[in-house]
């Protein structure tokens, strides 16, 4: 055997050899760490299955012809313990049949004896270079399939992993669900998280916000009509029940149905049966209902505002969001996720948030919470001038919140009198708002006259 390949050293991969004859397990090891691997021998079968099970290996190479236990069946073995186990078959001319045969089985490829070292190393190359790439789009596939189940989700406080435990335990129930949140928290996305969790992925997912639907279009909208049901009635329509069966239906803000079609929803939920306007029986329907609002349905209920019983048939299983304001550990990830979103629509590089931006967007109290915080970083994207999003580029009551963190903070170094630190704060503020006086008023709390009148008194008229 003549050596005549020459590569870069340092190669990278675990390497199994297989073969009853220690001479050749030893050339091949030698060789194969020559180049930069990491190798490992077995003189059979049995210990070759062994070892694998103990660590994959990303390869092995196997001799086709050994005593107890031939490469064919090792091949079948090895493919039992890792369906993507990666093996080279080194055999005699005589056996080249056996040889596709273990292909056959699975194995990469194979390499007759006798055979220059520059071919083995060729076909390792290769097979560790396709194993890569298989693993790479096997992990693309894993992340894309993640990301298409839990779409635009961002969040890893212990509060939102409890909300992917909930879902994923739940996705695959019949049982209606209920999500509770304040707007902006992100209640359509679980609701479409769970859809696309569940057996009915392949169905429909239909979101409906019940508030924006006039209340006299509201019935023939959740159950259809026929042909003439009313003056206006032209032709058949699918009602929303109908057009989510086999999927999921999403009714946000439910609490702004009206009574009297609550009950006509809760004898749906009760029969799985809609009866479109015009019709003399019923259509059988089966869609998943999930429903979401942002007002307590508890206080509604014990208000009369919400029947009681229809209250009870949705809120079979609960899921309550927190509030921004309760996870501020997901507001780098979330302001990340959106910088990136918000930099390439608008087709500039921004290199992340100034950590003043950052302090600021994580103390403020977020009312509008995701939703919000999305809409300020697009806005701090869109008209920011610098690499990085900074303080500047942020609402000027957020900038203002900031820069009272830092007078207080500075205020117990320096010790400062309470003048002292209305002056300073009132300075940073007018500064925070570029010497607009009328937002400046607004964000201290005091009428422009008072304003005046303390600038006088500090004499910061040219602030």
């Amino acid at each position: 055997m003549t050596q005549s390949f020459s590569q870069p050293r340092g190669q990278s991969g675990r390497i199994l050899v297989v073969d009853d004859d220690r001479a050749m397990c030893q050339l091949l090891n030698d060789l194969l760490r020559e180049e930069g691997y990491d190798v490992d021998l077995a003189y059979d079968g049995a210990s070759a299955i062994e070892k694998y099970r103990a660590a994959p290996f990303d390869m092995t190479i196997t001799d086709l012809m050994m005593p107890k236990m031939r490469g064919v069946e090792l091949v079948s073995r090895l493919r039992d313990v890792d369906g993507g186990a990666v093996v080279l078959l080194i055999t005699a001319f005589g056996t080249i049949e056996s040889a596709v045969e273990a292909m056959r089985a699975g194995a990469f490829h194979y390499v007759t004896k006798p055979f220059h070292n520059d071919e083995i190393l060729i076909q390792v190359k290769r097979a560790l270079e396709q194993k890569t790439l298989r693993d790479e789009v096997q992990r693309l596939r894993t992340e894309v399939d993640a990301r298409s189940r839990f779409q635009n989700i961002v969040g890893q406080s212990g509060a939102m992993q409890r909300i992917y435990e909930v879902v994923a335990q739940i996705s695959d129930m019949p049982a209606n669900v209920l999500i509770e949140g304040e707007s902006g928290t992100g209640k359509e996305l679980i609701a479409r998280a769970i859809h696309l969790n569940s057996s009915r992925a392949g169905g429909p997912f239909v979101p409906v916000n019940c508030a924006a639907i006039p209340e006299a279009l509201l019935e023939s909208e959740f159950f259809g009509y026929l042909r003439g049901a009313f003056t206006d009635a032209r032709k058949d329509r699918r009602g929303l029940f109908q057009e989510a069966s086999g999927g999921v239906l999403f009714l946000d803000e439910i609490s702004e149905i009206p009574m009297n079609l609550q009950a006509k929803l809760l004898r749906v939920l009760d029969d799985k049966e809609v009866r479109p306007l015009g019709a003399n029986q019923g259509e059988k329907v089966d869609a998943r209902l999930v429903s979401a609002c942002n007002r307590n349905l508890d206080q509604l209920v014990r208000e009369g505002k919400f029947r009681q019983d229809l209250y009870y048939r949705l809120n079979v299983i609960r899921i309550e969001l927190p509030a921004l304001r309760q996870r501020t550990e997901d507001i780098p990830l979330l302001v990340d996720h959106f910088v990136r979103k918000f930099a390439e629509t608008a087709r500039r590089k921004v290199d992340g948030v100034q950590a003043e931006a950052m302090a600021a967007l994580k103390c403020h109290h977020w009312p509008g919470n995701i939703r919000e915080l999305e809409h300020t970083i697009e806005r701090a994207v869109l008209l920011g001038k610098h690499p990085t999003i900074e303080l500047a580029d942020l609402p000027p009551q957020l900038a203002a919140r900031a820069e009272t963190e830092v007078v207080v903070a500075q205020a117990m170094a320096r010790h400062l009198t309470l003048s002292e630190i209305e002056r300073e704060y009132i300075g940073r503020v007018l500064n925070a708002t570029q010497g607009n006086k009328a937002e400046a008023a607004r964000i201290l709390g005091v009428d422009r006259t008072t304003l005046y009148r303390k600038l006088e008194e500090y004499k910061l008229r040219d602030a």
